[in-house]
């Protein structure tokens, strides 16, 4: 080993150990690769499991077990409200206030129940405007909106073009196509990180450049959510969703998250309704009026999933114990950072970094491409898997790694350098 290796190990372990989180790594199931724990840096499609949900979803089955329909009341685990345990901790996560949010379905799910809501386009206004190459299901969800409502998405379909060098989009190029395109505006779709690029966006000022041109702003949050320090109530946004079996760990499929802002949530608005959406005062009156709870649970369709939510509770909970996201993000930026330095300063010549390099701009996701084109930025992914190092692959050419601040340490990062320079021969 190389003496520039040697001090890159030796302060990759000293960072490790002066890290407050560092106990946190011993409260997930890490899966092995050989006799050895797997490098995993996929927390952005798939966050590892927490050893706290086990528990969490066995006392929902002995409850069922030992009590049938009669779990529905009984304790503060009742199911009539268990949707309630992860109002407060949610609404920390993401910077709302508790009536603001609500924890169900799934992420396209509740953009559909949104668009629903905050979607009115007009002859005058009929245009979406998204980010061009969004997250496929939000395309097929706005197009489909646009269809639905008797109008084109060929025209009134407003993609944002990247204008950055490696595929990013500046504040200046979403200004202009808000500005542009504003008159004909119904509504902002925007993400939180472009999932791709693991680029982040500034959503209070899109938020205000929409709202100034008459339009909604609503925020697809898949990729922030648990990532970035988020003020969704500040922000001014109308709307965002997202899921929580990325960066929030609440495993495959999970329950999603849908925030609503205050000011919407005794406005009336046309909604998809569904009975756990009405008032809980009234609702077991069984009326065939539809009075609408206040705030974001007022979108509710169905009862929640329970066993579906107990792993939420579990994530949310070691969420609160690590001082929320103020105390990730600052580990976020070392660990990031730190991989982010040692890929510049070693492997300038095989990667190039997607992902902007100010700390503002991004998240925990860089996304890589390999020189040499497709082919070669495969040939490096599949070596990276064979040895125990797991990131992920987007087309056409992008690996993504996301040191996740939970459960990722220095170690890791270096390791990935390490591994990526013996691939090269160096």
């Amino acid at each position: 080993m190389s003496h520039s290796n040697t001090n890159a190990r030796t302060h990759a372990l000293a960072l490790d150990a002066a890290d407050p989180l560092r106990p946190f790594r011993n409260e997930f199931l890490i899966p092995k690769h050989g006799d050895r724990e797997q490098t995993y840096f996929v927390g952005n499609s798939l966050g590892l499991q927490p050893r706290g949900a086990r528990a969490h979803v066995l006392e929902v089955l002995d409850k069922w077990a030992s009590e049938a329909v009669e779990g529905h009341f009984s304790g503060i685990t009742g199911w009539m409200n268990y949707h309630g345990l992860v109002r407060e901790p949610l609404a920390r996560l993401v910077g709302a206030q508790p009536q603001e949010v609500v924890a169900m379905n799934t992420l396209t799910v509740n953009l559909h129940l949104m668009l629903a809501s905050f979607y009115r386009p007009t002859a005058q206004r009929p245009a979406i405007l998204i980010e061009a190459g969004a997250f496929p299901s939000d395309r097929h969800a706005v197009e489909s909106q646009i269809r639905l409502h008797g109008f084109d998405p060929a025209t009134d379909l407003v993609e944002v073009e990247p204008d950055e060098p490696n595929g990013t989009i500046s504040l200046a190029a979403i200004e202009r196509a808000i500005a542009t395109h504003g008159p004909r505006l119904a509504l902002v779709l925007w993400p939180g990180v472009q999932y791709r690029s693991g680029q982040a966006f500034d959503l209070a000022e899109v938020a205000r450049l929409a709202h100034a041109q008459g339009a909604v702003a609503g925020f697809d949050l898949a990729h922030a959510v648990g990532n970035l320090p988020l003020k969704l109530h500040d922000s001014g946004a109308d709307f965002a969703v997202w899921c929580h079996y990325k960066y929030v760990n609440a495993g495959p499929g999970a329950v999603a998250g849908c925030f609503v802002h205050e000011r919407h949530g005794h406005a009336g608005l046309p909604r998809m309704a569904g009975w756990w959406g009405h008032d809980p005062a009234t609702r077991f009156r069984m009326a065939p009026q539809f009075v609408p709870a206040a705030g974001a649970e007022g979108w509710q369709l169905s009862n929640p999933p329970v066993l579906a939510l107990a792993p939420l509770r579990a994530s949310l909970e070691q969420f609160d114990r690590a001082g929320g996201m103020p105390v990730l993000r600052a580990k976020s930026e070392k660990l990031t950072g730190f991989l982010d330095s040692l890929i510049r300063q070693r492997l300038a010549g095989a990667l190039e970094i997607v992902t902007p390099a100010e700390p503002e701009r991004r998240g925990a996701q860089l996304s890589l491409r390999v020189a040499g084109g497709r082919e070669r930025g495969r040939e490096l992914f599949d070596y990276l898997r064979d040895t125990g190092i797991l990131g992920d692959w987007r087309e056409p050419d992008v690996i993504r790694i996301s040191p996740a601040p939970l459960y990722n340490r220095y170690a890791d990062v270096l390791r990935f350098v390490e591994e990526v320079e013996h691939w090269r021969g160096v």
